[in-house]
């Protein structure tokens, strides 16, 4: 019992010092892994990644992807500036690249590295989509969702090994029956309601970038509306997604834009 104990408290400490501060929310957030561990194997991932897939060169839709990259960065550092953040992005090394793919998908590492498919454009339409995109996943790079994920998995995995451990010495179909509640527990009412918030969290963001940047936030509602009927208007239950549904997150949405409009006015953007 007293072992327990200690392990406990240790444990606690561990996480009570493993937490940082993220200045877009203000929120303390488990840091299990450093940025010093991350960004590195991201960037390796990253150039892996290019080394095996059709990187697109030279074309007006490649630089598109740079330039609307490029206006979303500096949004996000003139925001991290004038809120007393000067040198927070220090260590990424921003990177864009457009890839031949017919995947409706982008995304961003951690650090700043960005891929958008080829697949994805005709849904961006314009300019102003390809910001809500690129808005979208620069965020979940600067709230440091990944990060999170890392530390929520391993912590998923270390209460698996004390369930593991509290059952070792039952029947076998006990032991299968704790760690498979345990999994489901963990999964539909720890792990995807984490990462649909991670969504919310990159939406809202996303849009506040992307009107620092100029692009009217008004537009972000046509993308959504356009990637809804991509997908044919099908979606699994949003209890079992990674994602919100399309009709909370165009509600969502809506919702942040006047708060994204006036934060944009603080930088001398102003939209109708």
């Amino acid at each position: 019992m007293k072992r327990n104990y200690r392990l406990l408290v240790a444990g606690l400490l561990v996480l009570g010092i493993s937490c940082a501060k993220n200045p877009f929310t203000g929120k303390s957030t488990l840091a299990l892994v450093p940025d010093s561990e991350i960004f590195p194997s991201s960037f390796q991932q990253y150039n892996q990644f290019l080394s095996e897939n059709k990187v697109v060169k030279g074309t007006k839709d490649a630089q598109r992807v740079t330039d609307v990259g490029m206006k979303i960065k500096a949004a996000a550092e003139k925001w991290l500036n004038a809120n007393g953040y000067q040198g927070y992005l220090k260590d990424y090394k921003w990177e864009y690249n457009l890839v031949d793919s017919k995947e409706v998908n982008a995304w961003c590492m951690p650090g700043g590295k960005i891929v958008f498919y080829s697949g994805i454009m005709p849904i961006c339409k314009d300019d102003a989509g390809m910001a809500t995109v690129m808005g979208h996943e620069v965020a979940h790079a600067l709230l440091n969702h990944g990060q999170q994920r890392m530390s929520a998995g391993l912590l998923q995995q270390l209460g698996a090994a004390g369930v593991s451990a509290a059952v070792g010495n039952k029947s076998a179909q006990t032991q299968q029956i704790a760690m498979t509640a345990y999994g489901a527990t963990t999964q539909y009412g720890g792990m995807l309601p984490f990462s649909r918030s991670h969504e919310s969290e990159a939406d809202k963001i996303g849009l506040t970038l992307m009107a620092i940047a100029g692009y009217n936030p008004d537009t972000a509602v046509a993308f959504w509306q356009r990637m809804a009927a991509n997908s044919g208007g099908q979606s699994q239950p949003e209890f079992l997604s990674t994602h919100p549904s399309n009709e909370t997150r165009i509600a969502e949405i809506r919702n942040l834009i006047p708060q994204a409009k006036a934060e944009a006015k603080k930088f001398g953007v102003a939209f109708k």
